[in-house]
């Protein structure tokens, strides 16, 4: 069957061209009869919008760029589910980079999204990313822009991020209630905006329980596979009695090395990490940790992108959304209260 147009419909409804694509648009101009004919017909003959002739005739490609540190992150590709379900209900496709937390990388990645005529970007900064004068320039052309997860004061655009602060906050004090005193911190590198979030949740619960602050409870981690086990010793030698990893994959870690160290979790230790990844139940312990909304993320990050790309959000308004985070209570620090 040849691929039917615009032109078939009106023809075959008696309708102008300029009334059936209102219709198929859901334009107010159009009364709810003549739409419901016009979308009723287009269903029943399969009709499918000419993507090209679309964006030529709006100026517009309807695809937009999505970029984040690493797909296989299980954060990131939920955010990823989120941001193309609202793409598909508003009739866009998605291109998606990844920058393997390289600045380097990053820059190429969003020049390569430009190159293809994105009609706006969703970003999640790289671990090495301290500088977003790429992205300044490009918002100074009037590029939509919206940041997601890992973020930067610096870049005048709409921001949106889980409340890490809050959910560090209630792991830290969740911690301190079940009798904890010494709880290390391991989190990832210190310039990334959540690092500092959550840093600052851990410190404010040890603040309102009377606990001294000890730099030496707090390390800094990189991505590679081998980086936890020396810190866990290391962090061992300050006699811990408990462990708030700033991501599941650094909790993952520190499981795996208190468990060759022969250390009980909870009895001796307690952990807790950061995200809820889908095994995390699944454990030996079961692992406490802070869930963080990745599917609202990435909707909430793609309807304030669409927004801008459409125009009902004529000047960027900037600050961060934060999203609330939800304790997640399982076996690895499940502990008694000490009296």
């Amino acid at each position: 069957m040849d691929t039917i147009t615009i032109k078939d419909i009106a023809r075959a409804l008696n309708l102008s061209t300029s009334t059936v694509s209102r219709a198929l648009r859901d334009s107010y101009e159009i009364n709810a009869e003549t739409k419901r004919l016009v979308i009723e017909y287009a269903e029943r003959l399969n009709y499918r919008p000419n993507p090209i002739a679309l964006s030529l005739k709006e100026n517009r490609s309807r695809v937009i760029g999505v970029i984040v540190p690493q797909i296989a992150n299980n954060f990131f590709s939920q955010t990823i589910n989120g941001i193309e379900a609202v793409a598909y209900s508003r009739g866009y496709h998605v291109i998606i980079f990844q920058t393997h937390e390289s600045f380097e990388r990053e820059i190429l990645t969003v020049q390569q999204a430009v190159a293809r005529k994105a009609d706006g970007l969703l970003i999640s900064l790289s671990s090495s990313t301290s500088d977003v004068t790429h992205l300044c320039q490009l918002q100074e052309k009037k590029l939509p822009i919206v940041l997601f997860d890992r973020v930067s004061n610096e870049l005048d655009s709409p921001s949106v991020t889980a409340d890490n602060f809050g959910g560090a906050f209630a792991a830290t004090e969740h911690l301190i209630q079940t009798g904890r005193r010494r709880i290390a911190h391991l989190t990832i590198p210190p310039y990334i905006s959540i690092t500092q979030e959550r840093l600052a949740g851990y410190r404010a619960a040890l603040d309102k329980y009377g606990i001294p602050y000890d730099e030496s409870l707090v390390r800094y981690a990189g991505f590679g596979q081998d980086e936890v086990e020396p810190i866990v010793d290391d962090l061992l030698r300050q006699s811990p009695d408990a462990f708030f990893a700033a991501s599941d994959r650094l909790a993952l870690g520190c499981l795996e090395a208190l468990k060759k160290r022969n250390i009980a979790i909870p009895e001796t230790v307690s952990l807790i990490g950061f995200t809820n990844i889908t095994v995390a139940n699944l454990l030996s312990p079961s692992m406490s940790t802070v869930e963080q909304p990745a599917l609202e993320i990435g909707q909430l990050a793609a309807e304030q992108l669409f927004n801008m790309i459409e125009g009902k959000q004529k000047i960027p308004q900037p600050g961060i959304i934060r999203i609330p985070t939800r304790m997640v209570i399982r076996e690895s620090s499940q502990r008694s209260l000490v009296g």
